[in-house]
C-alpha cells in the first residue's frame, strides 16, 4: 500500500512506460516525513472542488476537455508575469521622463518587481503545498491584476515602484505554483508536452516583451502597458474558478520564521550581487555578502529539522533534483550573460542598429519556440540528462561561435548561431523541467515548482551581474569576454546534465 494511502499501483516502469535505464527520481524517492502528512482534503478544500463541479486532481491528470481550459489559464497568467518584466525595461526611460525622475531612480521600477518575484517564491510555493496551488495561483492572479491598474493610476516614482513590489508578489504567486498545476492538468505519460508548452509560452513571452512594449508605446502612453493586464487577468482569474484542479495539501504547519529568513536571505544575496557589478563601494557589498552568509546558515540549519521544509532540501537529497537545479542555475546564467552583452556587440562592435539588433536576435528566441515541443515530446521517453546534455553542447557551441565572430560578419552567419543556441536551450529547458517535477514526490510539487523558478532566477541574475562585472573590468572587449564565459557556463551545465545518467543519479545522494 502506498504512503499516501492511495489504492496500490503498477510499478513506474509499467504505469509511465520508462525505458530501462532511465533515471527517475519520482515518487520512490519520498521523503519518509511527508507521507505521514498526506491526508484527505480538508472540509475547505472539499468545498472549493464541489463549488467548482470539480474533484481533487486524478492521478492521470485532468480530462478533456478540461485539460485544455486549465492549460490556457496558466499560460495566460505565466505570460501576464513574464512580459511584465519585459515590457518595464523597454519603458524605462519614457516613465522616467514623465515622472521626471532620474534614469538610476528610475531602475527601481523593475528591480522592486523582481526582487519581490525573488523573495517569495519559495514562501508562495511552500504555502501552495499547504492550502493548495489553486489558491495561491488564483490569489496571485487577483493580486498581480489590481496591482497592475494601480500602477496604470500611478503619478510618481514612489507610488508606482510601491506598487511593482504588491505586482511582484502577485507575479510569484503565479510563477511560484504554474508547473505544480501543469503536474497536476498532465497525465504523467505526457507530463513532458505540457511542461515543454510553459516553456514554449515563457519563451515566447520574453521574445515578444520589447516587441509588444515599443508598439503600445508608440500609440498609447506608458501606463497602457499595465492597463492591458486588468482584462486579460481578470479573464483568466474568471475561467480559472472552474478549469484549475484543487491538489490534496499536507497539513505541516507553515514556517513563519523560514520565510521571513529566505527573504533576508535572497533579499541581501541579490542586493550584494547587484552591488558589486554596478561599481558599489566593497565594504558595503562585503557587508552584505557576509550577512546573507550568516543569515543563510541559520536559515538552512533551520530547515534541515523541518519536515516539510520551505527550501527544499529534502528535495535536493534527491541526487537528480539537485543535479536538475545545477543545470538549470548554469544554462539560465549562460542565457542572461548572452542575452545582455549581444546588444552591445551587435551595436558597439559591429555598427549595427537598434532595429537591425532586434531582428538579428529574433531567431534565439523563435527557435526555442519551435524546439521546446519536440523536446518535451522526446523527454516523455528519453533521459533527461542525455536530451539536455546535447542541447547545452549546442548552446555552449553556439555562444562560442558568436564569441569568434569576425569584423564583418553577414546577416546570415549571425542568424544560424542565434538559431543553434536557440535550439541547443529549447532542448534542453523541457526535459529539464519535467525532470525537476517527475523528481519530487507528488506532495512536494509546490516545492519543486518553487525552486525551478528559484534556479531560474538565480541564474538570470547571477548572469546579469557578471556582464556588468566584466563590462568594468575589460570595457575594451567586454561583449566577447561574456560570450566566453556564458560559453564555459554552459559547457558547465552539460556536464552537469550528463552526470543525471551515472548509475544512481536517481537515488538519494547519502546522508
Amino acid at each position: 500500500m502506498p504512503a499516501d494511502g492511495s489504492a496500490p499501483r503498477p510499478s513506474p516502469k509499467q504505469e509511465t512506460g520508462e525505458i530501462p535505464g532511465r533515471e527517475t527520481g519520482g515518487d520512490s524517492a519520498r521523503a519518509p516525513a511527508l507521507s505521514t502528512m498526506h491526508n484527505a482534503p480538508s472540509p475547505t478544500e472539499a468545498a472549493d472542488a464541489g463549488k467548482a463541479g470539480r474533484q481533487s486532481a486524478p492521478e492521470d491528470g485532468l480530462p478533456l476537455p478540461q485539460r485544455y481550459h486549465a492549460i490556457v489559464v496558466v499560460a495566460l497568467g505565466i505570460t501576464l508575469a513574464v512580459l511584465d518584466s519585459a515590457i518595464a525595461n523597454v519603458a524605462l526611460p519614457t516613465i522616467a521622463r514623465h515622472l521626471h525622475a532620474s534614469a538610476a531612480s528610475s531602475i527601481w521600477v523593475v528591480n522592486a518587481y523582481q526582487l519581490a518575484v525573488t523573495i517569495s517564491l519559495l514562501p508562495l510555493a511552500s504555502l501552495g503545498d499547504r492550502i493548495g496551488y489553486r489558491r495561491i495561483y488564483l490569489c496571485g492572479l487577483a493580486v498581480f491584476t489590481v496591482a497592475s491598474l494601480v500602477c496604470a493610476l500611478s503619478h510618481s516614482l514612489a507610488m508606482l515602484a510601491a506598487t511593482r513590489v504588491i505586482q511582484g508578489f502577485g507575479a510569484a504567486g503565479v510563477m511560484s505554483v504554474n508547473t505544480a498545476l501543469v503536474r497536476l492538468i498532465y497525465p504523467r505519460a505526457s507530463l513532458g508536452r505540457g511542461v515543454a508548452i510553459n516553456a514554449m509560452v515563457v519563451a515566447l513571452a520574453s521574445a515578444l516583451g520589447p516587441t509588444i512594449a515599443a508598439g503600445v508605446l508608440s500609440v498609447a502612453p506608458w501606463p497602457w502597458l499595465f492597463a492591458i493586464n486588468v482584462p486579460i487577468g481578470v479573464a483568466a482569474f474568471t475561467r480559472g474558478l472552474r478549469a484549475l484542479p484543487v491538489n490534496v495539501p499536507h497539513r505541516a504547519p507553515y514556517d513563519y520564521l523560514s520565510a521571513l529568513l529566505n527573504a533576508l536571505v535572497f533579499g541581501l544575496l541579490i542586493f550584494s550581487v547587484d552591488g558589486l557589478g554596478h561599481g558599489e563601494a566593497r565594504r558595503y557589498v562585503a557587508a552584505e555578502l557576509a550577512s546573507a552568509v550568516v543569515m543563510g546558515w541559520f536559515f538552512v540549519k533551520r530547515q534541515l529539522r523541518q519536515p516539510a521544509p520551505l527550501l527544499p532540501v529534502d528535495l535536493l537529497r534527491i541526487r537528480v533534483f539537485a543535479l536538475s537545479v545545477g543545470t538549470s542555475v548554469c544554462s539560465f546564467c549562460a542565457q542572461m550573460l548572452a542575452f545582455v552583452a549581444l546588444p552591445f556587440l551587435l551595436q558597439e562592435t559591429l555598427g549595427l542598429s537598434q532595429v537591425e539588433t532586434g531582428l538579428l536576435m529574433t531567431p534565439w528566441p523563435l527557435v526555442i519556440v519551435a524546439a521546446a515541443p519536440l523536446a518535451g515530446a522526446l523527454s516523455d521517453r528519453y533521459p533527461a540528462g542525455i536530451l539536455g546534455g546535447i542541447g547545452l553542447v549546442l548552446l555552449a557551441t553556439g555562444l562560442l561561435l558568436l564569441a569568434t565572430l569576425g569584423a564583418h560578419p553577414d546577416a546570415f552567419s549571425i542568424c544560424w548561431r542565434m538559431a543553434l543556441c536557440g535550439a541547443g536551450f529549447g532542448t534542453f529547458q523541457a526535459p529539464n523541467n519535467r525532470q525537476m517535477l517527475s523528481a519530487a514526490p507528488r506532495e512536494r510539487s509546490g516545492g519543486a515548482s518553487g525552486m525551478l523558478g528559484t534556479a531560474r532566477l538565480t541564474g538570470q541574475t547571477l548572469g546579469a551581474a557578471l556582464v556588468a562585472l566584466i563590462f568594468g573590468v575589460a570595457p575594451a572587449h567586454g561583449p566577447t569576454v561574456a560570450l566566453y564565459v556564458a560559453t564555459v557556463f554552459a559547457a558547465g551545465a552539460a556536464v552537469v546534465s550528463l552526470l543525471r545518467i551515472v548509475p544512481g543519479a536517481a537515488g538519494r545522494a547519502a546522508g
